[in-house]
């Protein structure tokens, strides 16, 4: 499991995927996976590597590590999408209107706050 996570650059390092499957990072078909467990074509491949948890469908089996563009070819990415970030409005001034009048500040200060 772990030179395969290295193997299609899920991870950076052979070490890395090793701690991952120790610290109970991957799992495969929904089982816990140690760093000897073996994959085979058609396996689901969770694995949690940095703040995201990837989710994978394995195709090929590699040993060895490949250039990114052949890696991208064994494994299909289910990774779900990130949820949308909400977008805050931010107070915005022309340029060379100068300093904002005391009115002008309080509005500001009102709408940072979020009680506008």
């Amino acid at each position: 499991m772990d030179r395969w996570l290295w193997a299609v650059r899920l991870t950076k390092t052979r070490p890395d995927a090793a701690a991952a499957c120790r610290g109970g990072h991957v799992r495969v078909n929904d089982r816990p996976a140690k760093a000897a467990t073996t994959v085979s074509p058609g396996d689901e491949v969770r694995a949690r590597v940095g703040d995201t948890t990837r989710v994978v469908e394995v195709v090929r089996v590699i040993q060895k590590r490949v250039g990114a563009a052949d890696a991208a070819t064994c494994f299909i990415d289910r990774t779900p999408p990130p949820p949308p970030e909400v977008a805050v409005p931010v107070a915005r001034r022309e340029r060379g209107a100068g300093r904002p009048t005391k009115r002008e500040r309080r509005v500001l200060d009102r709408f940072r706050a979020g009680g506008f």
